[in-house]
């Protein structure tokens, strides 16, 4: 099978962003955030292989002033032409050189506006919270901010006692000093830059018990639970308990369809502030004190953010064009945990969406959206239409055999539209096919008919 499409950058989804001069291999990021004032500063060591020879290294960085950098060890040259930090070393990094590069930078970090509002850094009224998608990552710390460069990270942060700051990953450590706290996180997994984030509130931890989680089906046997951890405001902790009682459920019911968990631990942070959505993270996902409200909106959000850690977290679209691949797959996921539910089968959820989507201007291309339609609820609805009329065409055996090797064979990395019908005509047992049934879905502006299975 072959590889991803390797991305053209810059990309026209994200024309500002990402750099094809190199491959980052590993970020080390150590932080001090003072909450007063929001103040953030950092240094980043990040270690990389040039792709070609480099005069000038460019990095995405917005919002903030850079003090210091160096190459190699070596004081390097550097300016901001915008949101980008270009970056002479002393000497020329030859094609296929790993270099180290460490950059000591200064501010008050704040998100960036784009045509998706405003993503990155924010302050919430006792705390921060960071959700990156698409490029939020910039405004705090200087990346290679484009998804198809991950790299693992370690990162460490420095903050107010009394507050917890949360990362991706494992914690690894955590000393007080005084009036301060540090904690120190592990990502051992590639991981896409905008699913880098830092939470910093007074939080309080508990473990969701996964006993009772109600596995059945025949793979039941193969499904391990990971460890699944709550973090929220003390005096949200009863409501937050209740909201997600039924995750370590979900889990085993995503396990069973996709393949098993890809990460060593799951955690869900609930802020004291509501939020407008919630929003998924490597290893984690974040939400508003208004997402434990009762009811099946509130769980299709906790069950679609929890599915993106296979589809947009392990498995990463290599082409913004591709989004659809990670929420097309996200929302196929809330029908099947509202058939595991009760609430409603697949088929029937397919159906409503379908009816909804007839009565909507049918305009957007979903596998190739542009920038400024892609997170656009047709991306969504229709993307998940797309998977129902795979599984139509395969048959139940068929299709959940495809998706547990699609995401074992790509787990941790990239993937692309072109690699999945290749992987879609092998599980059918032919060379063609899965392109002459999808191409109408993501292509053609018009709405095909209601999938149908397969004579």
């Amino acid at each position: 099978m072959s590889t991803p499409t390797a991305p053209v950058l810059p990309d026209p989804y994200l024309p500002e962003n990402g750099s094809d001069g190199y491959r980052v291999e590993h970020y080390d990021l150590d932080l001090e955030c003072k909450l007063g004032g929001n103040h953030l500063a950092g240094t980043a060591t990040i270690t990389a292989t040039s792709v070609r020879a480099l005069a000038k290294i460019e990095f995405d960085l917005a919002g903030l002033k850079v003090l210091k950098v160096s190459v190699n060890g070596k004081k390097a040259a550097f300016k901001m032409r915008g949101d980008r930090l270009v970056v002479a070393p002393a000497t020329r990094v030859p094609a296929g050189e790993r270099f180290t590069a460490a950059i000591r930078y200064a501010g008050s970090p704040g998100p960036r506006d784009g045509a998706w509002g405003e993503v990155g850094w924010e302050e919430l009224d006792d705390g921060v919270l960071v959700a990156g998608q698409p490029n939020g990552a910039a405004t705090w710390f200087p990346c290679n901010d484009h998804p198809s460069q991950k790299a693992t990270y370690r990162i460490a942060v420095a903050t107010d006692a009394d507050y917890r700051a949360v990362c991706n990953g494992e914690l690894v450590d955590h000393t007080r000093k005084a009036s301060r706290e540090r904690w120190v996180y592990e990502v051992r997994e590639p991981m896409a830059t905008y699913l880098a984030t830092l939470q910093i509130g007074r939080y309080e931890r508990w473990v969701i018990p996964a006993d009772g989680a109600g596995i059945g089906g025949r793979h039941a046997a193969a499904v391990v639970l990971p460890a699944q951890i709550l973090l929220a405001p003390a005096e949200l902790k009863a409501k937050a308990e209740a909201a997600f009682a039924d995750q370590p459920r979900m889990i085993a019911t995503f396990s069973e369809a996709f393949g098993p968990y890809p990460f060593d631990a799951y955690a869900a942070v609930v802020t004291e502030d509501e939020l407008e959505i919630p929003l998924e993270a490597h290893g984690l996902s974040i939400f508003g004190r208004n997402h434990l409200a009762p009811g099946w909106e509130q769980q299709r959000l906790i069950a679609h953010e929890l599915s993106h850690q296979w589809f947009g977290n392990s498995l990463t679209a290599a082409r913004l064009q591709d989004i659809w691949m990670h929420e097309g797959f996200a929302c196929y996921a809330e029908w099947l945990w509202s058939e595991a539910a009760g609430q409603g089968t697949v088929d029937e959820r397919a159906r409503a969406a379908y009816a909804g989507l007839a009565k909507k201007p049918q305009d957007v291309r979903v596998g190739e959206p542009g920038a400024a339609n892609m997170f656009d609820d047709r991306v969504y609805k229709r993307g998940a239409l797309t998977v129902h009329a795979v599984r139509r065409w395969l048959g139940d055996t068929a299709f959940f055999a495809m998706l547990r090797a699609w995401t074992q064979a790509n787990r941790h990395g990239h993937v692309d539209y072109p690699r999945f019908i290749a992987h879609v005509d092998q599980a059918a047992g032919h060379a063609d096919g899965a392109e002459e049934l999808m191409r109408p879905w993501l292509f053609a502006t018009a709405l095909p008919p209601f999938p149908v299975s397969r004579a």
